[in-house]
């Protein structure tokens, strides 16, 4: 089997002043783990198959089929993706379109899904009056008007709020109650509850419940089975874990897939999917 290299090695978007170029990547052929790294563009991932989980800002973020995350340029970020992960990635040069300036998870549509996909097979130094050109305007232009998803998990640069979301991003079946995580980084449970308050704008339990749902995605879209991501994440059934999902995204785990591989662009209003 020949060496995977790493996807950073891949492509360097910054070596060219287009608008918006794209790229495809099979983790097949590249190693999972993409170290912390930056460039001038920002950066679109979008999921084509299997699933990649990024952290960038002090929050971790999966990218499920059919949707993206975006990473404003010069913000330095990682990613580790699932074996059978393909992504497509769209660069974008500063200034080159009204996308926002912090990182977020957006819808997005089939129509821009495959613009994308065409444009990655166009070379980074396409003619500025030609068609990939429009296709890339035309894309940039679709792009922001897409709605925000909720598939982030913050981590904050707190050391005690880093040491629980370490521990849990390893063992997330860890179902020790807020008092006892206090207890372990020296403090008391008032002050640990305030504390994630400030840092992460949720209770501990919306917060650890947020990490289930990123990592129940990313598994899920990696193939795993309902009943081993429930018990992965240490719930007692799996219509516990059912329940979870649904509560947070609106329908059930097999539901939310269904839409996806159908190509249905879905967001969410009042914790229900919209089409």
């Amino acid at each position: 089997m020949p060496f995977a290299r790493s996807a950073v090695s891949a492509f360097d978007p910054d070596l060219t002043d287009r608008p918006a170029v794209a790229r495809q990547l099979d983790f097949v052929d590249h190693e999972a783990e993409v170290p912390m790294h930056t460039h001038r563009k920002g950066q679109l991932i979008l999921a084509l198959h299997g699933a990649v989980t990024c952290t960038a800002d002090n929050e971790i973020w999966i990218v499920p089929p059919s949707c993206g995350v975006w990473i404003p340029g010069g913000m330095p970020h990682s990613a580790r993706a699932t074996a059978n992960a393909r992504l497509n990635y769209l660069f974008v040069e500063p200034g080159a379109a009204g996308l926002p300036e912090d990182c977020c998870a957006l819808s997005v549509s089939p129509l821009i899904r495959e613009m994308v996909d065409r444009l990655a097979r166009e070379p980074a130094d396409y003619p500025t009056d030609g068609h990939a050109a429009r296709l890339a305007r035309v894309a940039l232009d679709e792009l922001v008007e897409m709605p925000r998803e909720r598939f982030n998990f913050p981590i904050s640069s707190n050391p005690k709020i880093r040491v629980i979301a370490d521990a849990l991003t390893v063992e997330p079946s860890d179902r020790s109650t807020s008092a006892e995580w206090a207890k372990r980084v020296a403090m008391s449970e008032r002050s640990l509850a305030r504390l994630m308050i400030r840092e992460t704008g949720l209770t501990f339990g919306r917060w650890r419940q947020q990490l289930h749902l990123v990592i129940a995605l990313r598994e899920l879209a990696s193939g795993a089975t309902v009943q081993n991501v429930a018990a992965e994440l240490g719930y007692d059934s799996v219509n516990a874990f059912i329940t979870m999902f649904k509560k947070a995204l609106g329908s059930t785990p097999a539901q939310y897939f269904a839409h996806r591989r159908a190509g249905k662009f879905i967001t969410m209003k009042n914790n229900r999917l919209i089409e």
